[in-house]
């Protein structure tokens, strides 16, 4: 547990910026333009309800369900990798390798077929000339 603490920023928890679209500050959310202003105590006093039930709100939703959430997230992504490593990306490699086979296949029947008949007619066309009168 020690190193996954060392491992882990505590203060900025998305580095990535992935939620960066959830702007949930109260002045990302609510906005008085100028001519709609509420009384100063209002606004004050709604900004510190908006935080504080915001963050209480927050925190016993992640109590509650962030370790399940996130057990469930880990299992998730465990299973999608071993899928990946274990089952797709053999299965390409086998695509690759029979199909690899069917090209060289297919190109040798398209070089000794197609190709004589393609030089030939080319042969043929190449000596056409038009003349405009």
């Amino acid at each position: 547990m020690d190193d996954l603490q060392k491992e882990l920023d505590m203060d900025n928890r998305d580095p990535n910026d992935l939620n960066k679209h959830v702007q949930t500050a109260f002045e990302d959310v609510i906005g008085e333009p100028d001519g709609s202003h509420s009384p100063d105590c209002v606004w004050r006093i709604s900004a510190m309800c908006f935080k504080g039930g915001k963050a209480c709100c927050y925190t016993i939703l992640t109590g509650l369900c962030g370790i399940f959430i996130g057990l469930y997230w880990g299992c998730e992504f465990a299973c999608i990798s071993f899928e990946q490593i274990w089952c797709t990306t053999p299965m390409l490699r086998v695509f690759g390798v029979y199909l690899g086979c069917l090209q060289k296949f297919f190109g040798t029947c398209v070089s000794c077929c197609l190709a004589p008949i393609c030089e030939t007619c080319g042969l043929l066309f190449s000596n056409i000339s038009v003349k405009k009168c």
